[in-house]
């Protein structure tokens, strides 16, 4: 391996730390995975949960604003953006969650830093140094049998920020695939550098990984899956390509984007609603069919919502708080938490009424079994029967 190469590994694999894997062998027998849903770019909470009685609502946004005809009720005063009637199934069926006014103290408005906090666990005083849920998920004491701890089919690692564990990018496979066979064997006298004999170890885990990926997926039962829903579709469709094929990682990550609507906000953001809904009902179907439905946990995140007043531009700015949905064949649907209240606002933004981290709790302690961790002083009695 020379130079060039060297440093297009490094390049192609520098997300993707590797190590023994430790999952609970409790997770592996209950299936239990989580498919993070990123809305990259920052939703408008306000025109996706609708508090369609409040006038103060019609009149913070008098041209981009949302007219009942065009939403269908969810109750307490509320309607959702028929955008997203794709959705009315899992509502209907109490598989979607509706998280109000999730947010946290000290919002950051840059798209980078508020992301990175959303990912790492932190708030607007600090940030976390590795994904949320990374640290809990490896520390699961139990068996090697997964073929990774996580799988991002977006290219985003920031999630799965961390030293230590198997976290992959699907994107950064080709790249590994290319350098294979540049790869220097452990009893080849290079190895006797240990930085070079670190980054090789990392290959040959990586590899061994694609490997068995590679296997399962070609014994795939269900070939003809597509979700008709733009590229995210396309990452929907993959995701439960991965799950129908066996492919044993509890965590699963997509993205759609971009939600920065600061201009044309009314067909931008309709068109986006209608791809996110098609992707996940879509998603919900397939793993219905493949019988994981009661196994799997979607939830959505951003790095905020948008300004409650709408701007010159027929837009939102970047804003505080927003509602997130949670899906799943074993919670109990419906609205969760309060929706921020449109008579306190605080610099022209609704104020969180839910700190993010109770979700990230929740998820972490009920679903996955983890009670104690990093998260559990942030539990709270706002989500006590979530999950059924």
């Amino acid at each position: 391996m020379n130079r060039r190469d060297l440093i297009n590994f490094l390049a192609a694999g520098i997300a993707i730390p590797l190590a023994p894997i430790s999952i609970s062998a409790a997770s592996i027998k209950s299936g239990k995975r989580l498919i993070l849903v990123e809305l990259s770019g920052a939703n408008d909470g306000l025109n996706t949960v609708i508090p369609i009685k409040d006038e103060r609502y019609s009149e913070l946004r008098p041209r981009i604003k949302i007219d009942r005809s065009k939403a269908f009720n969810l109750g307490n005063g509320l309607v959702l953006n028929s955008a997203m009637r794709s959705l009315d199934g899992a509502l209907q069926a109490g598989d979607l969650a509706i998280m109000q006014g999730l947010g946290y103290p000290g919002q950051n408005r840059s798209h980078f830093k508020s992301i990175a906090l959303w990912e790492t666990g932190g708030d607007g005083t600090k940030s976390g140094k590795n994904g949320w849920l990374t640290e809990d998920i490896e520390q699961m004491a139990g068996s090697n049998q997964l073929d990774a701890h996580g799988i991002s089919l977006d290219g985003g690692m920031g999630i799965f920020a961390s030293p230590s564990g198997v976290w992959l990018s699907m994107t950064s496979l080709g790249q590994f695939s290319t350098l294979q066979n540049k790869l220097v064997m452990p009893n080849q006298t290079l190895t006797n550098n240990p930085a070079l004999s670190f980054v090789l170890d990392r290959g040959q885990a990586l590899n061994s990984s694609m490997q068995s990926i590679s296997s399962k997926l070609s014994r795939l039962r269900n070939k003809n899956l597509n979700i008709n829903a733009g590229d995210f579709g396309k990452q929907a469709s993959m995701a439960a390509y991965l799950i129908d094929a066996g492919i044993s990682a509890p965590v699963l990550k997509i993205k759609i984007g971009s939600f920065d609507t600061h201009e044309n906000q009314t067909w931008r953001h309709r068109r986006l609603l209608q791809d996110l809904s098609k992707g996940l009902s879509g998603l919900r179907r397939a793993l219905k069919q493949s019988g994981h439905w009661e196994n799997t946990l979607i939830m959505t995140y951003s790095e905020f919502g948008r300004r409650a007043k709408e701007n010159e531009s027929g837009g939102t700015d970047h804003g505080t708080a927003a509602p997130h949905f949670l899906m799943s064949g074993s919670l109990e649907g419906g609205l969760w938490g309060i929706h921020p209240d449109l008579g306190n606002l605080k610099d022209g933004d609704v104020q969180f009424t839910t700190d993010y981290r109770v979700v990230y709790d929740k998820i972490l302690s009920d679903w996955f079994g983890l009670e104690q961790n990093r998260f559990k002083n942030y539990r709270s009695k706002i989500t006590d029967g979530l999950f059924s």
